[in-house]
């Protein structure tokens, strides 16, 4: 299993078509999906890609979902290897099958796909395909403003972040146990003076797929705020891996894109911590760009200059409302996971846009 793409639901897909292209230097690509009463837009980088859809009717079933939700992910879609495997077993373990196995070719390529629905209005497209949804031969040739040669900055989705509610954790963890096979990793209880949230990370038989899942512990919970916001379940952010964060987020800083700050106290702290293996220059160029690092303390005699690395940006809410956000990430010396200092790092700027938008005391 892998992710195949992510599907947003959107109130103008070419104004989100044209963001992605601008800020985060996507391509466009050549339309296949829309229907009359759909726009579905497709943007690439690497071996990212995204649909962007926006209702052209009241009867389109993006219209149905911004009546209930404010803009985001409305699916995560998979590949899996055997699709009617994939969706036996989720019927069998109780999931609801939205779309039964449907069968089409798009250009060259054979696709057998299936829908069901997972958490809050999210669903997960499992799809079965010959070929990749989004090859290099269908990149058009736009001329839109703001187009940017595409750099392939990213190489995947590292991870995707799903926001439940309270109490439900257990039971979300379960579901994807059940219905997708996915399996427990790391645990996290974070805590400051003002909030709380519990995380279980989930991932892929094969490692692929890595879905860290949040439940309030507070009442003033950021993930509470969110679950309010966004009037139920859903997904909070999405990790884009590359494999020069620094340089990445300069291009994005000079596009315009709004990050989420980090105090330069953070870095002096950093300093003091056992382990360190950046450079000076480096770490100036990372504090420049305000990005949160992270590493494995203790590591074997002899292994500190190969110790894992861990280097995390996060945009601000990309939409009008404080609800999804992006989240830039570089893993050096083959890091897995997720350090526990960046995850509080996060959860405390988030809190401190949470007291400028007066909902956090």
């Amino acid at each position: 299993m892998k992710i195949d793409h992510i599907h947003f639901y959107v109130e103008d897909a070419k104004v989100w078509r044209d963001w992605f292209v601008y800020h985060l230097g996507f391509q466009a690509v050549t339309d296949r999906t829309s229907s009359f009463h759909t726009c579905t837009e497709v943007v690439k980088n690497g071996a990212v890609c995204f649909f962007v859809s926006s209702p052209l009717l009241p009867t389109s079933p993006v219209a149905e979902f911004l009546r209930q939700y404010p803009p985001g992910v409305a699916d995560v879609a998979f590949a899996v290897e055997d699709v009617e495997s994939a969706i036996a077993l989720a019927q069998k373990n109780g999931a609801t099958i939205l779309q039964p196995i449907q069968e089409r070719q798009i250009g060259t390529t054979f696709l057998k796909c299936g829908k069901i629905a997972a958490w809050g209005g999210l669903t997960h497209t499992l799809i079965e395909r010959s070929l990749v949804i989004c090859p290099s031969s269908f990149v058009t040739n736009r001329k839109d403003k703001g187009q940017r040669t595409n750099d392939n900055t990213f190489t995947a989705i590292d991870h995707i972040v799903l926001n439940v509610a309270v109490g439900e954790l257990d039971s979300a963890v379960t579901w994807y146990e059940n219905i997708l096979d996915f399996q427990p990793q790391q645990a996290f209880k974070i805590k400051t003076n003002r909030s709380a949230l519990h995380s279980q990370v989930m991932v892929s038989r094969n490692g692929s797929v890595q879905l860290p899942i949040n439940e309030p512990a507070s009442q003033n919970s950021q993930i509470q705020e969110f679950l309010d916001v966004n009037r139920g379940p859903g997904i909070q952010h999405i990790a884009l891996r590359t494999t020069n964060l620094v340089s990445a987020i300069a291009k994005f800083r000079a596009s315009g894109l709004s990050l989420l700050s980090v105090p330069q106290s953070y870095y002096s702290q950093l300093k003091q911590r056992p382990g360190l293996t950046l450079s000076p220059l480096e770490l100036e160029a990372i504090a420049q760009q305000e990005i949160l690092v992270d590493w494995q303390e203790y590591t074997p005699v002899g292994a500190q200059q190969t110790a894992p690395l861990l280097l995390q940006i996060f945009t601000q809410p990309i939409f009008e409302q404080p609800t999804f956000f992006f989240e830039f990430i570089e893993r050096r010396f083959q890091a897995k996971g997720f350090g526990e200092g960046n995850f509080r790092a996060l959860f405390e700027a988030i809190e401190s846009e949470q007291i400028k938008r007066g909902t956090l005391q």
